[in-house]
């Protein structure tokens, strides 16, 4: 047991813990984007929240879809696809005992990409831009788990 306290007070940790719970705030902020979106542009997906709007038929063209609010919902579903595996990976790769500097980079450039897609996304900038930094934040948790299975394989 005083391994893995050793561990989790190690300066890694401490590293991936502040780089996770900035990817985790950022995925939980698209939340309240879409929230936004949906708002301002009228664009609802049940009646029930339409019905702030009007009542019966005028309550129903607000059950729509719309392009920016579907744009935020998309973004947000790609933190999802990509962040909860840095995550886990992540958690694995800091409780392996990686050199501090490999996983800041890991960590920062992570990160980084993360919050570039989101911009990327949301602006929108042309592509490649956002499939470049997709891409980079995928390599980057790849890269993790594989230095991981790499040097910490159990057979």
């Amino acid at each position: 047991m005083a391994e893995l306290t050793q561990l989790i007070d190690s300066e890694v940790f401490l590293a991936y813990s502040t780089y996770a719970a900035i990817v985790l705030l950022k995925m939980m902020l698209m939340s309240p984007c879409t929230a936004y979106f949906r708002i301002t542009r009228k664009a609802f997906a049940n009646p029930e929240d339409a019905g702030v709007h009007g009542k019966g038929e005028q309550a129903k063209k607000y059950v729509r879809t719309d392009q920016d609010v579907e744009r935020v919902r998309r973004c947000h579903l790609n933190d999802l696809e990509n962040i909860v595996p840095f995550f886990g990976i992540g958690l694995l790769y800091a409780l392996s005992g990686p050199d501090l500097y490999t996983a800041l980079l890991h960590f920062r450039i992570f990160v980084g990409s993360r919050v570039f897609h989101s911009i990327s996304y949301l602006v929108p900038l042309p592509q490649p831009c956002r499939a470049l930094s997709f891409f980079v934040g995928f390599c980057v948790t790849i890269s993790m788990a594989y230095r991981l299975l790499s040097t910490s394989l159990y057979l």
